[in-house]
């Protein structure tokens, strides 16, 4: 007891030694900080609640970016496959403007209401896209992603049977997480064989440890001095592989290869994944690259990031600037302009060569923020259209209010109007041009639950893309550190190539996970269309719906609504 006693003593002596040094350095030393000279110690507490504010605000306080907190709840909830119902009452109450979903005299009972959610894109193409779902993961790159949360959206996207898009970074080997190249195929890959001694090394650890540490061990040894994380590990062989893209296109698949998930290849400014060394379109590198993906997405704006896409040099690890063909550790900076858009006409030549070299399905993804603008690209397809040119296969319309983890603060929720109002705009101009049946809708921005989707699709999308439910359901906490330029890596490891945090991460787990969340995402959408009394996804209309305003008005034709407030 004496010693213990003792031993509180020395410790209550080292701390006490400790602030007072502490004190003198920030009174008589330091001369950084005015409130620590004017509050020595205490000041300091400023700076710890400034740290803890932004990961603890969502626990504490009001959800202000959705309606409610119900929304985030609810993401959590189907990522987990629970049941998803409320008790009482909501916890925040809606207020302001709302579309009301119009309930059917006649209900439909769950067995009555279609399975079928897919949408054709390209229906005149060689190889047109048949998605099995109106919903996608929107674009999130490798290397803003960390490698281990790439693997887990392919196969949660590739189990829960819905697309995924690349996002600007590209196709990069941590989309092939499940693939299993065939004979056939092996000569697209570059394989690396571990040795036995390697091999046993594997085996020993996964039955002491388990399968990740396993295969992080085995992944060193194996590939020492190699770029570890550009390499896949087959573990039917325990071979690694990755796609060699200096391969003759010959070599590459024919077909998509079925473990692969459906995939949309964005291309941004930079061209990462499509261009030569010299930054210049490659069509080659471009037909390899469509081998394993089902459309292209060409990257012109996005709601948060209206500039070229923006990675901090730490992020840009060798491995991701493998895959970019830029030089690692230095800040990525992709042009504000895509190279091949300098007037409407180009952009939808450069299309037409890109579906004549696939074959397959492309389109844009925009930002609407004027009804002018919009009128230009309309009437400028509809123009092509009568004199058989190249058009979109589809348009993505991400609204300001969408987001992205990193973006200019200047440029968040202030350009572009929001998801409602930009399809509204968009699917009026093109049927009062006649050409809607032309060019497939999807929209993406704020979108959570399955009653955000069906009011798009009511409003006329025929896909949504989500990217902040997809990354919660993926295991974020929306800690606000996406970027890592505060200097703190994401605490979950999904937007950080930081090592220590993205072992932590779980693949296998947060994949189920991410299946999950697209299920009861569609679970949901068939109990509003039984409510509607819709039999069929695509059979929803802007009939199915009303609006009320924030003095209570209610437009059961929203129509006159629109009318009234976009004019179009």
């Amino acid at each position: 007891m004496e010693n213990f006693v003792l031993a509180i003593e020395y410790f209550i002596g080292i701390i006490v030694f400790a602030l007072a040094n502490l004190f003198i350095y920030d009174k008589y030393v330091q001369r950084k900080s005015s409130l620590l000279a004017s509050y020595p110690i205490i000041g300091r507490m400023r700076y710890l609640f400034e740290i803890l504010r932004e990961p603890f605000k969502q626990y504490f306080g009001d959800e202000k970016f959705y309606e409610t907190r119900d929304k985030i709840d609810w993401v959590y909830k189907a990522s987990h496959d629970v049941p998803n119902f409320l008790s009482f009452s909501v916890s925040q109450s809606f207020h302001g403007t709302r579309f009301i979903i119009k309930n059917a005299n006649k209900v439909l009972n769950d067995n009555e209401v279609s399975n079928d959610f897919s949408v054709t894109f390209g229906k005149n193409k060689r190889t047109p896209f048949v998605s099995p779902s109106i919903i996608s993961r929107s674009g999130m790159s490798d290397g803003a992603l960390s490698p281990e949360a790439t693997r887990a959206f392919a196969l949660g996207a590739k189990d829960g049977n819905f697309p995924i898009n690349t996002g600007e970074g590209g196709l990069t080997s941590n989309y092939f997480f499940r693939y299993k190249p065939k004979d056939h195929e092996m000569g697209c890959m570059e394989i690396v064989e571990g040795s036995e001694f390697h091999k046993t090394i594997f085996k020993i650890t996964k039955k002491l440890f388990n399968g990740a540490i396993a295969t992080k061990v085995y992944r060193r040894l194996a590939l020492h001095n190699k770029l570890e994380d550009t390499y896949i590990i087959n573990l039917d062989d325990l071979s690694f592989f990755r796609p060699n893209w200096d391969a003759p296109f010959e070599q590459f698949p024919k077909e998509v290869p079925e473990e692969l998930p459906d995939m949309i290849l964005q291309v941004g400014s930079g061209l990462y994944g499509v261009r030569d060394k010299e930054g210049n379109f490659d069509p080659e590198r471009y037909k390899k690259v469509m081998s394993f993906c089902r459309m292209t997405e060409i990257k012109i704006a996005q709601g948060a990031k209206q500039t070229g896409g923006k990675i901090i040099g730490e992020k840009v690890t060798h491995d991701i600037a493998y895959y970019r063909g830029v030089e690692p550790f230095k800040d990525l900076m992709s042009p504000n302009r895509f190279p091949y858009a300098n007037t409407l006409d180009e952009l939808f030549d450069f299309m037409g060569e890109l579906q004549e070299l696939s074959g397959k399905p492309v389109g844009m993804k925009i930002v609407i923020s004027d009804k002018q603008n919009t009128e230009d690209i309309v009437s400028k397809i509809n123009e092509r259209v009568k004199s058989n040119k190249a058009i979109p296969d589809f348009l993505t319309l991400d609204a300001g209010d969408g987001g992205s983890a990193t973006a200019p603060l200047e440029l968040m929720e202030t350009v572009g109007l929001n998801a409602v109002n930009s399809l509204y705009m968009v699917d009026k101009m093109l049927r009062n041009y006649g050409i809607r049946d032309e060019i497939k809708l999807i929209v993406s921005g704020k979108i959570l639950t399955p009653d955000d989707i069906a009011i798009l699709m009511c409003l006329g999308a025929d896909m949504t893309a989500i990217a902040r439910g997809f990354m919660m359901s993926g295991g974020c906490i929306r800690a606000r550190q996406c970027s890592g330029t505060s200097g703190h890596p994401c605490p979950v490891g999904m937007a950080t190539q930081d090592k220590k945090r993205r072992a932590a991460y779980m693949v296998l787990r947060k994949a189920q996970h991410i299946a999950f969340y697209h299920k009861n995402l569609l679970k949901g959408i068939k109990t509003l269309q039984a409510v509607m009394g819709v039999a069929k996804v695509s059979d929803l209309d802007r009939k199915n719906l009303a609006f009320k305003n924030k003095q209570g008005e209610i437009y059961f034709d929203i129509e006159k609504y629109f009318h009234h407030k976009l004019d179009v």
